[in-house]
């Protein structure tokens, strides 16, 4: 199994994960020539793709998904909810999902989870092919049991760290802003999401990726420090994924 980023922040979210003949999108951040171009650095192209999962209805995570699904063809998984607040084209192959419910695409199983965020019905995944499993988590407000017994016993973690607490209350953000990021519906800190880190079981972990960075609030250093300070790692261990260049393959062996 392996996995890469095209690109995680603000403007645009979108990652892949592969194992065996099987490739599926989590969100579609982009449009169809930009997704084309990161598609491209990691060497694979739309047609390589075999669905599209979908975590929420934000536009930095799905306002390429009408145009790209539409242009290759690709089925969309997402929840009832989400589906409810995206403006889709007729036409589209829709798989509603249940975020308590595990579904297969091809090699792949994968297994949704709910996480506390502002929007409709939203839920990260869980992938895994029979052998190994990567954990994904970005845009949630606060931690859930729940959360930490779906992320535990993974072999490679995305986490996000939108950002530093001290910097977002002493940026520029209107008020309102600030606490919506920071409230039980917004984003996880770096705090908060080392915090994740140390309660999950780690024996198998061969990769944690920091990601949906604020490039106005937060630092890769600082996030890597606060990664890095759970794990007893190097700060340079823990990758990044940037909202411009993505993140290249990683592997899980």
């Amino acid at each position: 199994m392996r996995f890469a980023s095209l690109g995680s922040g603000s403007r645009g979210n979108a990652l892949v994960v592969e194992s065996g003949g099987t490739r599926v999108l989590v969100d579609c951040g982009f449009g169809p020539r930009q997704l084309a171009v990161r598609l491209a650095r990691l060497g694979l192209a739309a047609a390589d793709l075999d669905a599209v999962l979908i975590t929420h209805e934000h536009s930095d995570h799905a306002s390429g998904l009408a145009a790209c699904a539409a242009r290759y063809r690709l089925p969309v998984f997402l929840t009832h909810g989400t589906l409810s607040g995206l403006t889709l084209r007729d036409g589209l192959t829709l798989r509603v999902i249940d975020s308590h419910a595990p579904f297969a695409v091809g090699d792949l199983e994968v297994r949704p989870y709910p996480m506390p965020h502002d929007g409709r019905e939203p839920a990260q995944f869980v992938v895994a092919d029979g052998r190994h499993r990567f954990g994904m988590l970005t845009d949630a407000g606060c931690v859930t049991p729940h959360m930490v017994a779906m992320l535990s016993g993974c072999d490679a973690l995305l986490l996000e760290c939108n950002h530093d607490a001290d910097m977002l209350a002493g940026g520029r953000y209107p008020v309102h802003l600030k606490r919506r990021i920071a409230g039980r519906l917004g984003h996880l800190d770096n705090t908060a999401a080392a915090g994740l880190l140390a309660r999950l079981d780690r024996r198998r972990l061969q990769h944690v990726v920091a990601a949906h960075l604020s490039q106005e609030n937060n630092t890769p250093d600082l996030a890597r420090a606060a990664l890095a300070g759970v794990l007893a790692c190097q700060p340079e261990w823990i990758a990044v994924a940037e909202q411009e260049a993505g993140l290249g393959w990683r592997e899980i062996r």
